[in-house]
């Protein structure tokens, strides 16, 4: 399973990063009008499949050859359908949730995306989609969470496995030597097309910027991590407070720091210290020293991790997850099998190899908004590949 099959299972995605694409032109056929398949007759129209294809390529799929839209149709088809088998069996094994979960989920989402009530409101009257649809994306998604949820608390670890797991994966149990560090990043570039409102645009506002930042910090109580959250333009770590995790002396080097800054962080700065604005790649940073491991440490069973869990703890999670992994993938081969799938626009594409299912190349004005969000490429644990048995492999859920 791939990071973005994961990520795709998160409302945000649905919500606050998708673009609905422009009005289409009158008297062909279009995706609003074209079923895509159906599941035991619940219709997924090609709308849906088109915006997601929108969202994937940034806005240029019309710059897609036939040859890799066809394959990018058939690929979000395909996860859709998935997703639409295990909503229905959720719903038949009476695992829909309730309102109040449904309404939790979106405020959930909403406060981890920094949306505002009123900014929500907007994008939705913007976007020309109802609190209903949303509604029943959440729906769906928390069904298909209740569903997998129901198998995956079946299972069990026993210690022999953990053991067995830790003995054959030593290699991978060290705390290497190096830092924890926590950034405000100040980006001369325009950032204000990914939500930077306090956004410096040019070498000059930049420098001026990340000096009032630091004259904060050195002058009084201000939080480093609010400043990170309020001032920093990198939209990656500002929610975290500026957190970027651990670095061992290797990942400082091919971060691209200088020997001069890593040294400092491994000598005389302590840990809690901020230090000067830096340029790094053309971006101007603060970096505040949040941890610091000056020798390189072999962990056993019963070690602490910086989470506050044990090794052992962490092994049993690891396998707990690959354990679930699996039996998602399980769960959409039967729930395919006993579903009664018709899949229009693969059939199509075989009786008119020509054109690869006679559908006109997508573009920014292949679709129009409907009322209904952009539905994810999958809600599920299950990529294409994983329903017909794949499995990632084996990580250290401990390795630093």
């Amino acid at each position: 399973m791939n990071r973005r099959d994961k990520s795709l299972i998160m409302l945000a995605a649905l919500m606050f990063g998708t673009l609905i694409l422009a009005g289409c032109g009158s008297g062909a056929e279009t995706p609003d009008n074209t079923m895509a398949a159906s599941v035991n007759g619940k219709k997924i129209m090609m709308s849906e499949v088109e915006r997601i294809i929108h969202q994937q390529a940034g806005g240029n799929e019309s710059k897609m050859s036939a040859h890799d839209l066809a394959s990018a149709r058939l690929s979000v088809l395909d996860k859709l359908i998935q997703r639409e088998v295990l909503v229905q069996r959720a719903e038949q094994e009476k695992l829909v949730p309730t309102e109040d979960e449904i309404s939790s989920l979106i405020n959930k989402q909403k406060q981890d995306s920094g949306v505002t009530d009123e900014e929500f409101a907007r994008q939705l009257k913007e976007q020309n989609m109802s609190m209903e649809a949303v509604r029943d994306e959440a729906r769906k998604d928390l069904s298909v969470r209740k569903l997998q949820d129901k198998y995956a608390g079946k299972i069990t670890i026993s210690d022999r496995e953990v053991e067995e797991f830790y003995a054959a994966n030593k290699q991978q149990f060290v705390n290497s030597r190096g830092v924890g560090l926590a950034v405000i990043i100040v980006d001369p570039a325009d950032n204000s097309g990914q939500g930077v409102t306090d956004d410096a645009k040019d070498d000059a506002s930049a420098k001026a910027k990340i000096d009032s930042i630091y004259q904060q910090l050195k002058g009084g109580p201000t939080d480093f991590a609010t400043l990170a959250r309020t001032k920093s333009e990198d939209t990656q770590s500002l929610l975290r407070g500026g957190d970027i995790g651990f670095f061992s002396e290797d990942g400082l080097k091919q971060a691209g720091l200088s020997k001069e800054l890593i040294d400092l962080f491994m000598g005389s700065m302590q840990v809690g210290g901020i230090t000067e604005p830096k340029l790094v790649n053309n971006r101007w940073y603060i970096f505040k020293l949040t941890d610091k491991r000056l020798q390189t440490e072999n962990l056993t069973l019963e070690s602490s991790l910086p989470s506050g869990d044990t090794v052992r703890h962490q092994i049993g999670v690891e396998l707990t997850n690959q354990r679930k992994e699996i039996l998602n993938n399980a769960l959409v081969t039967v729930a395919l099998s006993e579903a009664k799938i018709v899949n229009q626009f693969a059939a199509n594409m075989l009786s008119n190899p020509a054109n690869l299912g006679g559908m006109r190349p997508a573009s920014a004005d292949a679709a129009k908004p409907t009322g209904t969000p952009p539905a994810p490429a999958s809600t599920t644990n299950a990529s294409p590949a994983a329903a017909k048995g794949g499995a990632s492999p084996a990580t250290s859920p401990a390795k630093k």
